[in-house]
């Protein structure tokens, strides 16, 4: 059997069990924000870098509610360079800053993701989001997750703060297959499950909010005749106006 066929077997295998053990969960996160969207409340996706808060984001056949939520400090010092080992050099808390200086509000919901679950990044913005009010769907690897620690002074882990856990089904350190010759595992998993993930849960949000009677916004390709007309002229003035 070649390698690839090996992982394509391991790729179906990965999203069986996403199928088979997921399924409520990822109900779950579409009705919750269904319901937060027909308040009024607004969507916000940050990752550690794997696909997701790039997926969903504006794509042809996706939801133009779903928002990225990115921050970074810049600061400018040129100074020459200096041993700061015996400085307190933490930015836990930084999230508090970005919070507040975003379009975010009590309410409102983020869709975090960090395969290991311990990203400080992510898991200091769940931290400060959930004290903020808001509700939090967390996609991770369980697997992973529950075998480290927490980098936060909280000692919590992402799912620990999650109104909804979704398991992507990765195993613990990402890749799918071991191969003879090689010493790391080969070809990582997570993205994969965090799209198709994703995009359930979008399904389910779509259905829940027609039900409701509210048609959401579904934009088309911005490549295709028409498209990007259509979204300018039609999905993004509706969302500014209703949120959906």
């Amino acid at each position: 059997m070649m390698l690839l066929d090996r992982y394509w077997t391991e790729v179906n295998k990965l999203f069986d069990k996403v199928k088979t053990t997921q399924r409520e969960n990822i109900i779950k996160a579409g009705k919750l924000i269904a319901e937060a969207v027909d308040q009024g409340a607004c969507v916000h996706i940050c990752d550690s870098g794997h696909i997701v808060d790039h997926e969903l984001i504006y794509r042809g056949g996706g939801l133009i509610l779903f928002k990225r939520f990115k921050y970074d400090l810049v600061v400018d010092n040129p100074v020459r360079k200096r041993d700061r080992s015996d400085l307190d050099t933490s930015m836990e808390g930084l999230a508090a800053y970005a919070l507040k200086a975003s379009g975010a509000r009590p309410g409102d919901v983020f869709i975090l993701g960090s395969v290991s679950g311990r990203t400080f990044k992510i898991v200091d913005l769940a931290y400060e989001a959930r004290k903020m009010g808001m509700k939090i769907i967390v996609v991770t690897s369980m697997e992973y997750a529950t075998t480290v620690d927490s980098p936060h002074s909280s000692g919590l882990k992402l799912y620990e703060m999650a109104d909804v856990v979704i398991d992507n089904c990765a195993p613990a350190g990402e890749a799918l297959m071991e191969v003879e010759g090689l010493e790391p595992r080969l070809c990582a998993s997570s993205g994969l499950t965090a799209a198709f993930i994703l995009w359930s849960v979008t399904t389910v949000i779509v259905e829940e909010l027609m039900k409701r009677g509210k048609t959401p916004g579904v934009l088309k390709s911005a490549n295709f005749p028409g498209g990007n007309e259509y979204n300018k002229k039609y999905v993004e003035p509706r969302y500014e106006r209703e949120g959906i």
